[in-house]
């Protein structure tokens, strides 16, 4: 059965308990389900958060989400990083393709012909001294300098992103990403938040099983 999606704000800086009472609230109205796709947004590896920089990061360090969420709920779950989720549910699975979010962050992930490649947190490498993606181009400065100059600044971060990885495709996804006021090449995609919904069915794909049964 499919049911309309449903939203809750995430606690600031919040702890793994306090994120966790929202999910399970979040949860509950849903109806029946057989299993769980997660989008975490920081670094994942065999179910445990391994980074939660826009959370409180050292309450989450080595914390077994996937693991809680099973005992709680006595459904399998499958997590990935927030970015390779939302990308799962657009790429064409041709050639390289990387997949950039725009929201509280600056979520990266890329593929190759469809496979998972290592995680990369560009969100957290510098493009200026003292300064990584998600300060120069998250939310946060958004807000602070105006859509114009972020438009300037997510025109620089993204060319950084065309020379480090020489995609062959480019997916622009998130909620900031209707703030856009750049001519993209054609190349270039801005896609639906949807995706991350889409890319959660797609986490249990037979292909990615080698994702989940290692570590």
């Amino acid at each position: 059965e499919v049911v309309p999606y449903a939203r809750v704000e995430t606690p600031k800086r919040g702890t793994p308990d306090e994120v966790l009472e929202a999910l399970l609230a979040l949860i509950q109205p849903l109806g029946a389900f057989d299993r769980i796709s997660v989008g975490f947004p920081g670094v994942v590896r065999a179910g445990h958060v391994v980074t939660a920089p826009n959370l409180a990061n050292a309450a989450w360090r080595d914390y077994p989400l996937a693991a809680a969420l099973t005992d709680h709920l006595g459904k399998p779950v499958r997590m990935l990083n927030d970015a390779t989720v939302h990308g799962l549910g657009v790429i064409a699975r041709e050639g390289l393709e990387c997949v950039v979010v725009l929201g509280t962050g600056f979520g990266f992930a890329l593929f190759d012909s469809g496979r998972l490649t290592p995680h990369l947190e560009l969100a957290h490498h510098p493009i200026r001294t003292d300064t990584d993606y998600d300060q120069y181009v998250g939310d946060a400065a958004l807000k602070s300098i105006g859509r114009k100059r972020w438009n300037k600044r997510l025109d620089r971060a993204l060319s950084c992103v065309r020379n480090l990885t020489l995609y062959d495709t480019l997916y622009i996804g998130g909620g900031n990403a209707r703030h856009i006021r750049l001519e993209l090449e054609q190349n270039i995609r801005i896609v639906p938040n949807e995706a991350g919904i889409t890319g959660g069915v797609r986490l249990w794909d037979k292909q990615l099983d080698a994702a989940f049964t290692s570590g």
